[in-house]
């Protein structure tokens, strides 16, 4: 199993291969740089396909360079794998080869995914991927299993989501670039973390995407997307533009050592080939790694489209698990009654909990509330892993106008009784950095555009977020503010805060819990069983292999009264004990424990869990 990139800039004996493809131009050329000035001219030979090809004798890592087109236009390479001054200056020369130490890491299976979601530059006061490496450790006695990067391909400007990306192949420069990623990655893989990379494959950034002028067939008019013309992957041309997204797949994969990929909105990449773009890039991936090697490929997808998770031959698309963000709104709604924006099609309550949590995802077929059309598909007989579950991430935090998280809108209790429930839940759980100590810094949108294209960003935010009435005050922090963006970094010294510690506890416990049950390692919704006990309140019983494991017990109460008859639960002849009480004062709660006796009822938010024997 072996892969070789095909374009941009690569080091070989005694100089450097360049390839890009280019079909709309008579004449490539590479143009290097000496002591940030033009220094030499090198011409390229146009290849079969639009291609254009060269190898530059005496050049090496660190060469700075463009590609001239026509003789004119200078650009970067749009398979750079760095850009030191920035994403409109020139590209560097990057070494593939680094000192890896992780030999025998074969990654961790989608099963043990226990998912930490982060943007790099703010997850640490210095926001550099080598900075977070001093964060590792605390990752894994918190008992994280992998960390998720938010997007990195560089950027305009020194601070962003990473939504903007313009060059998908060079690591974010204000973050460290390849070299800082490539540390991050293989001390993760030293502390026995895997690292998963959110990519944008649906639109590009709107400053700084020079990829028109080497092609004008990598977009196409004939669909629209949130962002304008959308990427061409069925049309004249689209075999290449397939290649740089695919190739750029493999690159973090190959290069860079990651562990998986989180796909930006999949429902806004269209193509009508005989094979989908998604199908072939995760085959692609998998043809290139050894079987042992786990790489997960997840998508965000607003559609409920069970097919993107299903096997190729079932007509699937072969995708390791799908975002199922139905849970994470109905936890919200639940506990805040929000019906704003996305928020309308949900009406909270137990009895739509239990549903989601029964099958998977709330629609599956159903008439969408304001369309009318059907939305979803059955997902109840995939295995409960394909599914990522949150309750907070940075688009539910970062899409409010302050950035609030979930603790800063919801008490603690309630706060405590969501948490439990998301990791007892049957699915693959993903928290928000800082979350795990209810971290009181909001998670704000921020950018850094130029003058002209700043003030259209913050106008633009408004009117996208329309239906949010919080958006409409004048008051709402500006994305383009310095301190904006220097809100929202961690504050990592508040964990042994009195008011956060107890809640860090509580996540350790779980997380702990959630590994060392075997009750909890629910492979089919046929190891799971899920009722009503209250306006706000389910009951999941977990019990694993039947017969073999010790059944868990999660009762679950959001809010207002609950109630459950132990007796009928799991068999007259079993008998529960309390493991766990998000109201114990061990993690902030102040309730008096209590022991089972026949009956439990609860009156506040709570979750309980119970571990089942024999009399």
């Amino acid at each position: 199993m072996s892969w070789q990139p095909s374009i941009g800039a690569q080091v070989c004996d005694g100089g450097v291969s360049f390839r890009v493809w280019a079909p709309d131009r008579r004449q490539v050329e590479v143009v290097l740089y000496a002591e940030d000035r033009p220094a030499r001219v090198h011409p390229l030979t146009r290849e079969a396909g639009g291609y254009w090809s060269g190898f530059i004798a005496g050049a090496g890592a660190g060469t700075r360079y463009l590609f001239r087109l026509d003789g004119v236009l200078d650009r970067p390479d749009p398979a750079s794998r760095s850009q030191p001054t920035g994403v409109h200056g020139p590209s560097q020369v990057v070494d593939a080869d680094f000192p890896w130490t992780d030999a025998g890491w074969q990654g961790v299976p989608r099963e043990a995914l226990i998912i930490y979601e982060l943007h790099v530059g703010t997850a640490i006061a210095a926001g550099t991927f080598e900075a977070l490496i001093e964060r590792l450790a605390g990752l894994v006695e918190l008992g994280i299993t992998a960390i998720e990067l938010m997007p990195i391909a560089d950027f305009p400007g020194e601070r962003n989501w990473g939504y903007d990306g313009v060059n998908l192949y060079a690591p974010a420069r204000a973050y460290g670039g390849a070299i800082g990623l490539k540390r991050l990655v293989d001390a993760a893989h030293a502390a026995g973390l895997a690292v998963l990379l959110d990519v944008v494959y649906n639109h590009f950034g709107p400053r700084g995407n020079y990829l028109p002028d080497f092609a004008a067939s990598y977009f196409t008019n004939r669909r629209r997307t949130p962002w304008g013309d959308a990427l061409n992957f069925d049309g004249v041309g689209s075999q290449a533009v397939r290649a740089y997204f695919i190739e750029n797949a493999l690159t973090w994969a190959h290069e860079y050592h990651l562990d998986g990929l989180r796909l930006d909105a999949t429902q806004e990449i269209t193509d009508s080939s005989s094979e989908h773009v998604l199908r072939e890039l995760v085959r692609r991936v998998h043809e290139t790694l050894p079987p042992e090697r786990c790489f997960t490929i997840f998508a965000e997808d607003a559609r409920n489209a069970a097919r993107l998770i299903r096997p190729p031959a079932e007509d699937g698309f072969g995708l390791d698990g799908i975002w199922a963000d139905d849970f994470c709104h109905e936890v919200r709604v639940t506990l805040t009654g929000e019906h704003e924006g996305y928020l309308y099609a949900f009406a909270g309550g137990s009895r739509e909990l239990a549903a989601v949590l029964r099958n998977g995802w709330l629609y599956q077929g159903q008439p969408d509330i304001r369309t009318g059309a059907p939305r979803g598909t059955p997902v109840s007989d995939l295995p409960p892993a394909s599914l990522v579950y949150c309750i907070q991430n940075h688009d539910q935090v970062g899409n409010r106008a302050f950035g609030e998280r979930l603790s800063h809108i919801v008490s603690p209790a309630a706060y405590r009784a969501a948490s439990a429930l998301l990791f007892l839940a049957p699915c693959t759980p993903l928290l928000f950095m800082g979350q795990e100590w209810a971290a009181s810094t909001p998670f704000l949108f921020f950018t850094d555009h130029d003058a002209e294209f700043g003030p259209l960003v913050t106008e633009g935010r408004r009117k996208e977020w329309a239906d949010f009435g919080a958006f409409q005050g004048a008051e709402t922090p500006d994305p383009q503010a310095p301190e904006t963006f220097a809100r929202s970094k961690l504050r990592w010294d508040e964990q042994a805060a009195p008011a956060h510690a107890p809640i860090r506890r509580l996540y350790r416990d779980l997380i702990a819990l959630r590994r060392q049950e075997p009750a909890c390692r629910v492979r089919d919704r046929s190891q799971s069983e899920v009722h009503i006990a209250g306006e706000q309140a389910v009951t999941l019983l977990l019990t694993g292999s039947a017969g073999r494991d010790a059944p868990l017990l999660v009762i679950a109460n959001l809010g207002g009264a609950a109630s459950c008859d132990l007796s009928l639960v799991g068999g007259a002849a079993s008998t529960w004990t309390l493991i766990l009480d998000t109201e114990a004062d061990i993690y902030g709660g102040a309730a008096t424990p209590q022991p089972p006796r026949g009956r439990v009822d609860l009156f506040s938010p709570r979750t309980l869990v119970f571990r089942g024997g024999s009399q």
